[in-house]
């Protein structure tokens, strides 16, 4: 049988044994080991995360944003030479200024692009940044579509004026040295941009158009042009010769070796093309290069003076000076008393050509 003090110690909790100190020594050496690996692993896993995925994604952005930027100077160069546009865009063959104007436009359309090209990778690529470090992008995206929607109604204009000068440099409308008609402002455009036309007139006024503003524009060095000269002559002389001396004109202005390569096409002396009171009109036609139309022009009517003038025949003005003679009643109011309002008096009729009638 056990005895009385076995029998109240064996119904004493239980505790288990405090650990020795060669177990408490063993623990944290376990613990000394662990803990610097643990910490490693923990950095490795950092470095491989966040920091190298962002430097991914800064290089592919980089390199993105090169290649864009590439091919946008490839494609502008090669709009700068025309070799872009097909034939039937192209038009007659470009002089100096008109392929100076191109190289201007295609700078412009290839700041254009490549700012966009920025704004776009640099949006992006920031975006995914701020994801790799854990930025809330909700509210940002919220602000932003907030803030372009109060922009899109408080900038209709300016976004109009935008677009509508992108257009227009990518369809070479006009360019700065053309001379353009907009309606109410007629003159030299002086600098083209994005979002206004500089346009100097006659006057040296110089005007500031918006972009977004200009419904219909003429543009009268574009290209090529026509020449126009107007003569009328009176109905004593005969049409068919007056035709052949308009002829003989247009042929000397052709054999000079300055003006006859400025004439695109054979030019066209028509019959008679007008009937007015006191004169009939001929008419000569002829293309030449955009802007050398006026100066052609001028030669012309030089030429068809001068062999209609050889000639004997006399340009008819459609204008007339009437100059009342009042010498005799002058006279007699002189001599005596008032002259008689009712005397006749002579009245002389002159037309421009410098004839005069009485």
């Amino acid at each position: 049988m056990l005895s009385p003090a076995y029998a109240v110690l064996s119904r004493l909790p239980y505790a288990d044994p405090e650990p020795s100190p060669t177990t408490t020594t063993e623990g944290f050496l376990d613990v000394v080991e662990r803990e610097p690996g643990e910490k490693n692993d923990s950095l490795m896993d950092w470095v491989i995360g966040a920091p190298l995925r962002i430097l991914v994604i800064l290089v592919v952005g980089f390199l993105l944003l090169a290649l864009l930027r590439r091919a946008i100077r490839l494609v502008t160069g090669r709009l700068a030479e025309g070799s872009v546009l097909p034939d039937r865009l192209r038009g007659t063959p470009a002089d100096a200024l008109s392929t100076q104007r191109r190289a201007n436009r295609a700078r412009t359309l290839g700041s254009v692009l490549r700012s966009t090209a920025n704004i776009v990778i640099g949006s992006l690529v920031a975006l995914l940044v701020l994801a790799e470090l854990d930025v809330n992008l909700a509210p940002l995206l919220a602000s932003a579509g907030v803030a372009g929607v109060a922009l899109g109604f408080g900038a209709q204009s300016l976004v109009k004026d935008f677009l509508s000068g992108a257009f227009m440099l990518f369809e070479d409308q006009y360019g700065v040295g053309d001379l353009v008609d907009f309606g109410d402002v007629v003159g030299e455009v002086e600098e083209v941009a994005l979002r206004v036309t500089k346009v100097r007139d006659f006057d040296g006024a110089l005007w500031y158009l918006r972009n977004g503003e200009i419904l219909r524009v003429a543009n009268r060095t574009q290209g090529w042009g026509r020449a126009f000269v107007e003569l009328r002559v009176g109905y004593d002389e005969d049409p068919h010769q007056v035709q052949s001396l308009l002829a003989q004109a247009t042929a000397k202005v052709q054999a000079d070796p300055e003006l006859g390569p400025l004439l695109l096409n054979e030019p066209f002396v028509s019959g008679i093309e007008d009937l007015a009171q006191d004169s009939m009109l001929f008419r000569i036609i002829v293309r030449t290069p955009s802007g050398d139309q006026w100066q052609i022009a001028r030669e012309l009517r030089a030429a068809a003076l001068e062999s209609l003038t050889a000639a004997g025949i006399p340009l008819v003005g459609g204008t007339r000076m009437t100059v009342v003679d009042k010498t005799s009643s002058g006279a007699g109011a002189a001599k005596g008393g008032d002259a008689d309002d009712d005397a006749p008096q002579a009245v002389v009729e002159a037309d421009v050509s410098g004839e005069s009638q009485l």
